[in-house]
């Protein structure tokens, strides 16, 4: 970890000394405390839903073999799929003797044995789920629509729906009865026949949207495997964050592929989140929402909380959520996450700081074309070794480059040569991944390409990829040679090739350094907390001096101010300040006072203060501001002017902002957002994704700037966002004033909302 400027504490420990002094549980305190210090969990629950998706009895509410009904065809399916897994299935309808042959009960209550799993084909489940729950069902599966996805009255029903499930006693989920309910206005993804003939490891898919989930599915026809479907519905109890957990325990999953339209609970699906990178397994996500028009089609839909979509972003990279657009890139990314190694630079033993891509193709043009996209996604394409260059030219005319991309010009692959070029590129221990786009394929030179590539994936653990540039099905290669390996990973266009080799690298590079931030979260409020509670004023606005004696009880560094009434006073303390000073009206409700003129500058006289101050407050009085006073501030030189604050998402609670700040702060638009709890590694990426970034280290003369106390400065913020969250409702640090390296930050300006 990195060292400070200001001592031997690293920055994270100075905000720990300083604010977690007194975390250590009280005289009278549990000292086994489950929640963080805003009461949230800091660990995901776990649901064993093993009985859910491999039940040994299955009842279905509602079962019908009547011609031409909707219930009798999910009764045949049920009933194969119950028999695929080894499952006994139970009909229950009140007006027939048998389903399909099988003895049909009236009523939940004359079921024979104990059930595992209940599927309601029923238009209202809320009368059985209590019967359901009375019988000590585990699992219930809701298909019924009408609730939250439908308005009020939906949503009203749903809150019945899933106070039942949670029963009387009100004991959390599942309740006294210990069933958990999937849906309602759900489907049957979650029983479809997934082949058994497939080796390796295996995609687990959730999706709110049913059908949004096929082009995953399908990709059993191309080999590679599935082991499960959770389709979530409307989550009034189950949720995403359960399945998210509960896949990322299963040794067989290799990767989890998420189509998400809200979450239920942003704090839950954080924790998932984090459970799945503690376990290095991938979550890639499609998140709708991310337009207006979007987020108005989810509500209708699911009715779901949608959360503002930047913070929406932040928190997926935040826990290492792999976020992508279409479902195309979703099936590919999730494909090649699941079935390829992690990169040999990931795990350390490559001998090489600089391993990454080289392209390889039959065609310069190609080569070229594919090379400039993925140096601009990010890959890294390093150049290949003088003396790997030389043997690669025993059989790749001279003329040609191969330096990276490497160009053979097509003939060399139609022989003995073509295998020869494909090893002594993978030997190199500056490659990780070999990618090879086969674009316009002829089949003398291209069959014998795809056939050496894929017997080379079996020689060695690095990855190999393959674009594909013709139809589909017309090439014997494509079919049998390259979808025929499990070893290659196959694409059809550039992008998503380059998609998903960019988040296999990303992922892996980011769990190999992954520390929870959920297990050094503060436990138990500081005595920053307490002070600062104690200049709350519920739901006002505080001024600026009170808002800075808020930053003070958190020890971020503000100007030496003095509030004065008088002009004689204002002249003293600018005496005691130390000119030149800043004059400012300060008053409750009052944010933007340079448009107002309510702010002076530079001022190097007692005549000049005294000036200042009647013109503050015959503005003041003008403006019929009511003033509690006026800051006479100390001038602090500038330094980079950055904005630092707290505001509150309907999702997850309250997060942090950092950005470039000052009187540019929304023209520029560059922030970045931090959802609490995070620590020292968090702000400082923060920090590198802010396109302006390279401010900090100094730009046309100008001293590199106190990055670490800036970083402090953001983690003091986030420990007051997690103190703090239930009463301030939004924090504003503009600016944050970044000195050079050594001398610090100071808040010249600070907005507070309470709650």
């Amino acid at each position: 970890m990195l060292g400070s400027t200001h001592g031997t504490l690293t920055t994270h420990n100075r905000v720990a000394a300083y604010c977690a002094a007194e975390d250590q549980p009280r005289p009278g305190e549990a000292a086994d405390i489950e929640g963080d210090v805003s009461g949230r969990p800091l660990q995901a629950a776990e649901v064993d839903l093993d009985r859910f998706f491999r039940p040994e009895s299955v009842a279905v509410i509602g079962a019908s073999d009547a011609e031409g009904r909707p219930n009798t065809g999910i009764t045949r399916q049920l009933m194969a799929w119950s028999e695929r897994v080894g499952a006994r299935l139970h009909p229950v309808h009140p007006k027939r003797e048998t389903v399909f042959g099988l003895p049909c009960v009236k009523s939940v209550a004359d079921l024979p044995e104990p059930v595992d799993l209940a599927v309601l084909l029923v238009a209202d489940p809320l009368p059985v789920v209590e019967e359901l729950a009375a019988a000590k069902v585990k699992f219930a599966v809701a298909f019924a629509s009408g609730f939250a996805e439908t308005g009020e009255e939906g949503a009203a029903a749903q809150a019945r729906l899933a106070d039942a499930v949670r029963g009387a006693s009100g004991d959390g989920p599942g309740g006294r009865h210990g069933l958990r309910l999937l849906g309602p206005n759900t489907n049957l993804n979650a029983f479809e026949a997934f082949r058994d003939d497939l080796d390796g490891p295996a995609i687990a898919l959730i999706t709110q949207s049913g059908h949004q989930g096929r082009p995953v599915f399908t990709l059993q026809e191309l080999g590679i495997r599935l082991s499960h479907w959770a389709p979530t519905g409307n989550e009034a109890d189950l949720e995403t964050a359960d399945f998210i957990e509960y896949f990322s325990r299963q040794p067989e999953v290799g990767s989890i592929a998420l189509y998400a339209e809200g979450f239920r609970d942003g704090r839950s699906f954080l924790l998932a989140a984090d459970a799945a990178a503690r376990r290095k397994v991938p979550v890639v996500a499609v998140k709708v929402g991310r337009t207006e028009a979007g987020a108005r089609s989810v509500a209708s839909h699911t009715g779901k909380l949608t959360g503002a979509d930047d913070v929406m972003d932040a928190a997926m990279k935040q826990y290492g959520v792999i976020r992508v657009d279409g479902l195309d890139e979703l099936q590919d990314t999730s494909a090649l996450l699941a079935r390829a190694k992690p990169p040999q630079t990931a795990s350390g033993t490559s001998s090489s700081s600089t391993a990454g891509v080289v392209v390889y193709s039959i065609s310069g043009g190609t080569g070229a074309h594919f090379s400039d996209l993925a140096t601009a996604a990010g890959l890294e394409l390093p150049s290949l070794s003088a003396e790997k260059q030389a043997e690669l030219h025993q059989w790749i005319p001279d003329y040609l480059d191969v330096s990276n991309p490497v160009d053979c010009g097509g003939h060399p692959v139609g022989d003995e040569r073509g295998r020869k070029i494909i090893d002594a590129i993978l030997a190199d221990p500056a490659v990780d991944c070999l990618i090879v786009p086969i674009t316009g394929p002829f089949p003398p030179m291209s069959d014998r390409l795809a056939a050496d590539l894929a017997a080379a994936a079996e020689t060695t653990d690095k990855l190999i990829c393959v674009v594909w540039g013709s139809p589909v099905g017309t090439e014997d290669a494509y079919r049998r040679t390259l979808l025929g390996s499990s070893r290659l990973a196959t694409f059809r266009t550039f992008g998503n090739c380059i998609t998903a080799v960019r988040a296999w690298r990303d992922h892996h590079r980011f769990t190999s350094r992954y520390v929870s931030p959920f297990d050094e979260a503060p436990r138990t409020p500081s005595p920053s907390a307490r002070k600062a509670r104690a200049l709350l004023k519920p739901g006002q606005q505080l001024s600026e001096h009170a808002a800075k004696q808020l930053l003070r009880a958190y020890g971020i560094r503000v100007p030496r101010e003095q509030l004065v009434t008088s002009a004689a006073a204002s002249v003293r303390a600018a005496a005691q300040v130390g000119y030149p000073v800043v004059m400012k009206a300060s008053a409750p409700q009052l944010a933007h006072k340079s448009e107002l003129g309510l702010v002076k500058v530079g001022l190097t006289s007692a005549s000049q203060v005294r000036e200042a101050y009647r013109e503050l407050t015959d503005i003041a009085r003008f403006e019929n501001v009511s003033l509690d006073g006026v800051l006479v501030c100390q001038m602090v030189e500038r330094g980079v002017e950055m904005v630092v604050g707290v505001s509150r998402d309907e999702l997850f609670g309250p997060t942090v902002t950092v950005g470039l700040g000052g009187v540019l702060v929304e023209v520029l638009d560059d922030a970045a957002v931090g959802i609490p709890p995070f620590g020292e590694t968090q702000a400082r990426r923060m920090l590198d994704s802010l396109r302006g970034h390279t401010l900090l280290d100094g730009v046309r003369g100008a001293p590199p700037a106190d990055t670490e106390a800036l970083v402090e400065v953001v983690l003091r913020v986030q420990r007051m966002a997690l103190e703090l969250g239930d009463s301030l409702a939004e924090l504003d640090i503009n600016p944050l004033v970044v000195l050079p390296r050594g001398q610090g930050a100071v808040a010249l300006d600070a907005l507070a909302v309470c709650n």
